[in-house]
């Protein structure tokens, strides 16, 4: 099988969009319709610059999972508009964006692009699933950096970030995932629970950041190795070892945390790109006044299909 298949991380794509498009279309019906189109807008650049064969958009179907709050509570915690027992916690969302998430659906699945999700996992384990089971090369596209540690070269697994803006698109390979950070793709997750990342509520280890987790993934291999030499007293300096010994708790549950699941049992689905319907392109286009975004997002896929 050849091709390569492209995995949208669909709610990092359209917030971004909905912070970097101007409100000023709005919908018949009164609706902002910026991330919507700004999202398909996206689909386009991404489609045309990578040339896809194969296109899923990842999806949220829990934000927040509950198991990831049960090991670090404060997961999250300051992006939760409202706590529910027996379903997933609310995002805090901006309404305007809110209101246009049932067009973005609309849209993809006009476009013909599935939409994938799994119960009590978060876009990311979707993606990484589906990049540690594909068996042909990957392209993920996110602004996640905790995405970062799918990066695999030897399988053809590489990660298009768009933390910079669509204009500044980063190709992330092995080599660059080492000139970045001086570590391994398969060391970010060890490297990003020691780092911490305030805007996902983990604290990281006070007092280590990015220099001295790279140093001491360098010299120790993995989290297990460092805490091991921590607690032989052996290869850092006494106020780093304090520090690894201190934070022994947040240790032993960070990188579950941080790691992706990649071994949820998704549906299948086929996946290749296939050239949309005009007039029902055309329709949605109509009906949510999504008008050339539309259409240049349906010009992509045709030429790929």
């Amino acid at each position: 099988m050849t091709g390569r298949l492209m995995l949208l991380d669909s709610a990092s794509l359209y917030f971004r969009a909905f912070y970097g498009v101007p409100d000023t279309v709005k919908a018949p019906d009164g609706r902002p319709v910026n991330a919507a189109r700004g999202f398909l807008d996206m689909i386009a650049k991404l489609v045309s610059t990578y040339e896809p064969t194969h296109l899923v958009a990842c999806w949220d179907d829990d934000w927040r999972p509950q198991w990831r709050v049960d090991l670090i509570p404060s997961y999250k915690a300051h992006r939760v508009a409202q706590e529910m027992q027996s379903a997933p916690d609310v995002e805090e969302v901006p309404d305007p964006l809110e209101i246009q998430v049932p067009v973005i659906r609309e849209a993809l699945g006009t476009l013909g692009i599935p939409i994938i999700g799994a119960p009590e996992h978060e876009a990311d384990d979707v993606i990484g699933t589906l990049a540690s089971t594909s068996d042909i090369p990957v392209d993920v596209i996110t602004g996640d950096r905790d995405l970062f540690q799918l990066v695999d070269d030897a399988r053809g697994v590489r990660v298009i970030y768009t933390g910079r803006g669509m204009s500044k698109l980063e190709e992330l390979t092995d080599a660059v995932i080492v000139s970045k950070y001086g570590i391994l793709p398969t060391q970010y997750a060890d490297f990003a629970a020691m780092r911490g990342d305030a805007s996902d509520g983990l604290p990281g280890v006070a007092g280590v950041g990015e220099k001295t987790a790279a140093t001491l993934l360098a010299a120790h291999g993995d989290l297990a190795g460092i805490r091991r030499a921590a607690e032989a007293g052996e290869g850092m300096s006494a106020g780093v070892r304090n520090k690894i010994l201190a934070a022994a708790d947040y240790l032993d549950v960070a990188t579950r945390v941080v790691e992706v699941v990649r071994t949820l049992d998704l549906p299948a689905v086929d996946t290749r790109i296939t050239a949309p319907d005009e007039a029902a392109v055309a329709q949605l286009a109509g009906a949510w006044s999504l008008g050339s975004s539309a259409t240049r997002a349906a010009a992509a896929l045709s030429a790929r299909a």
